[in-house]
């Protein structure tokens, strides 16, 4: 296994519209033991495959809490969300980064609820309703696959806070990644 650059917000592979995987062979299960490993170092909780300059509809997750662990990969997913709650947006609980966009948060709305349906590295589909945490986890990868950052969706004034920090940062170029473990951008 090694660990792959990630890739910052403005490389093209990140705001382009992964490839279904045509099949699942030795490429495909080193391209998902690498991204896990890059996903436990950064650490994070998701990685798409776009994140690491590969155009294929892949994500990896991790999820634990004290009931639940899920960890697992999704091949050519796809993604049913329920609609969003009238709650108001809340600043904390609904805060979420990106590896792409390293060390910004930005409270987003999600949908509470979404059914994931995928293929595993066997070949075999299967199908998660998750909710909560979970649920934002798949959005957020989901999204990762449709050429989405989750910048591309806030709300103003967080929209304008985080155009200031990328611009801030030097990101929205093509060309810049980072490697976990790493302190430093490298274009």
């Amino acid at each position: 296994m090694t660990l792959q650059k990630i890739r910052i917000t403005g490389d093209p592979v990140l705001h382009t519209r992964a490839l279904e995987v045509p099949v699942i062979d030795d490429y495909i299960r080193q391209l998902v033991a690498d991204m896990l490993e890059t996903m436990d170092a950064a650490p994070g909780v998701g990685l798409a495959a776009t994140q690491i300059g590969v155009g294929l509809r892949i994500f990896v997750y991790s999820f634990s809490t004290e009931d639940q662990e899920v960890r697992g990969v999704a091949i050519n997913p796809e993604l049913s969300i329920s609609e969003f709650s009238e709650e108001s947006l809340d600043e904390e609980a609904d805060s979420e980064g990106c590896l792409s966009i390293p060390g910004e948060r930005f409270p987003l709305k999600r949908a509470n609820r979404a059914v994931l349906r995928a293929t595993d590295l066997e070949g075999q589909g299967y199908q998660i309703d998750a909710e909560g945490w979970l649920a934002r986890i798949f959005q957020h990868e989901f999204d990762h696959l449709e050429g989405i950052l989750y910048a591309d969706r806030l709300a103003k004034p967080h929209k304008r806070f985080m155009k200031k920090a990328i611009k801030e940062n030097d990101w929205g170029a093509p060309g810049l990644s980072w490697l976990p473990g790493e302190d430093y951008l490298e274009p």
